[in-house]
């Protein structure tokens, strides 16, 4: 099994956690680091991780606005593996997550596991209860996935990076080429909590994903309408039921497929704050999109993800040019047969006629085209079709 890990480093603070870290994953995996790092700290990092992983830069050909996607996919074109687990520079496995994320890909695509935080400082708990509410609702977006390389390279080797939200992106990419996606609520992989300014700092970012969601986008940009509305009408018992029935999605998450010794109980109880604190940055969010897009990494992002419906299009739209492409080539294949059986014909009739029925004799001027070899009686070259294909490990889709 292969490890990708795609990173971009603005300081070193990490290294040496990292460092180690790697060190015990070269037990059990191959390690490939992509690092978009800049050059100082890419050269450190390479003295570093010296024999402990692949360390390259990413493809040169792959300028996404979501440098992470650019870092993603050069490690899967990399991957020798056809089990490939991608992973964020926080995300931390161990030898048993390993193991069952391997068997896991025996029978799926793509494996989504569960993150949970090493440890929690307020801010990291506060963060908890927004996945305790997306396993009640279904599965939480975690910074890790398994994918199998056979099936990558189907779908056309990646997926659009020109997103904010590309984990959803490669999702829904999967979905749409047919794969088989398995959301185990019961592997739990850690992952190191951020600082809080950093915390801070994703909090819009993190709003803005939800554009793709529009139905969970709808919720969330109710809500502030909706609590303003209570308190202006005094009705604080509205209030205090929807602030414990948000604590009991979070309970039923945290409950479910052995939570409870994962999750604290606290993080439930966060539940209320978080809504509160997601649906002011919702309408953040929609703001910036009006204005442009929202910063990342010193550009603006439009667009959150692609639909599935968009996605379809454009794949049935890729397939329909490819299919046109061949049968034009067939046609003309055809065509081509049938002028050379007319041609061979007329040969043989000319031949009884007491005329030469080679094709050279039919044209002299094709005696003084030089051949590859100099001779025109050499065999004829080969030229290969272009066929524009379903964007590739090179042009991904």
């Amino acid at each position: 099994m292969d490890y990708v890990l795609p990173l971009r480093w603005a300081d070193d603070s990490g290294l040496e956690e990292l460092t180690a870290y790697l060190r015990s994953l070269r037990r059990h995996v191959r390690v490939v680091v992509v690092d978009g790092s800049a050059p100082p700290l890419f050269e450190r990092h390479a003295a570093a991780w010296r024999g402990l992983a692949e360390h390259v830069r990413p493809a040169p050909d792959l300028r996404f606005a979501n440098g992470k996607v650019n870092g993603v996919i050069t490690g899967l074109r990399l991957a020798r593996a056809e089990h490939v687990i991608i992973a964020d520079d926080d995300v931390r496995y161990d030898r048993h997550t390993l193991a069952r994320m391997d068997a896991l890909l025996t029978g799926a695509d793509l494996v989504r596991p569960q993150n949970h935080f090493t440890h929690l400082p307020w801010h990291a708990l506060w963060d908890t209860a927004r996945t305790l509410l997306n396993r009640c609702a279904g599965a939480d977006y975690p910074g890790t996935f398994g994918l199998r390389r056979s099936f990558v390279e189907r779908m056309g080797g990646g997926y659009d990076g020109d997103v904010l939200f590309e984990n959803l992106e490669l999702i829904r990419t999967v979905r749409v080429h047919g794969g088989r996606e398995l959301r185990p609520l019961d592997l739990y992989v850690r992952r190191l909590p951020p600082d809080a300014a950093r915390f801070w700092d994703q909090r819009v970012r993190q709003a803005y994903d939800d554009l793709a969601q529009p139905v969970r986008m709808a919720v969330f940009l109710s809500v502030l309408p909706a609590v303003t509305t209570c308190l202006l009408r005094r009705r604080y018992a509205a209030l205090a039921v929807g602030a414990a029935l948000t604590m009991a999605l979070a309970e039923t998450g945290r409950r479910r497929a052995g939570g409870r010794h994962i999750f604290p109980a606290t993080a439930a109880l966060c539940a209320p704050i978080w809504v509160l604190e997601r649906a002011t940055c919702s309408w953040l969010a929609l703001a910036a999109s009006v204005c442009g897009g929202v910063p990342y990494a010193g550009r603006k992002l439009t667009r959150a993800a692609h639909s599935v419906r968009q996605l379809r299009r454009d794949l049935h739209r890729q397939w329909a040019k490819v299919l046109d492409q061949q049968v034009s080539q067939d046609v003309g294949r055809q065509a081509g047969q049938e002028v050379g059986v007319r041609l061979g014909e007329e040969g043989r009739s000319s031949g009884q006629a007491g005329r030469s029925g080679s094709l050279a004799a039919l044209n002299p001027a094709a005696l003084c085209d030089p051949s590859q070899n100099g001779f025109t009686d050499d065999n004829p070259h080969r030229h290969n079709a272009t066929v524009a294909r379903p964007a590739g490990m090179d042009s991904p889709s």
